[in-house]
């Protein structure tokens, strides 16, 4: 049992769209992320998904409206809801996301920037 630091966490690494684990709870991961640009349409038919954002400002699609989510704001997309996570003005949004262990990364749609695995730091 030790304390997690996000920002050092969140030093470690720089690339966009690329999920890293910092904690397991239960059948749940803690992952960071950092976001910039337009990601891809996708759903997860099992599970749920929060978003925390942590710095900048995340663009949550969905098919009928997009919500602003703000630093210290956070963001629940429940299971089966189409989503695209988006960031603007070329900014990098950093992103905490609480979700279970069985995620997919794009839900059943396979993308250029689907990742299989995610780093543990």
């Amino acid at each position: 049992m030790e304390k997690i630091n996000i920002k050092e966490k969140l030093s470690k690494f720089g690339k966009n769209w690329h999920p890293h684990q910092i904690a397991v709870v239960d059948n749940m991961q803690v992952i960071l992320v950092k976001l910039k640009g337009e990601f891809v349409w996708h759903s997860h038919d099992d599970e749920d998904e929060l978003f925390q954002v942590i710095k900048g400002t995340l663009y949550m699609q969905f098919r009928d409206r997009t919500e602003v989510v703000n630093e210290g704001e956070i963001i629940v997309v429940p299971k089966g809801v189409a989503h695209n996570p988006c960031t603007k003005n070329d900014e990098e949004v950093h992103v905490l996301l609480f979700e279970k262990l069985t995620t997919a990364h794009t839900g059943n749609i396979t993308h250029k920037l689907t990742q299989t695995e995610y780093p543990k730091i």
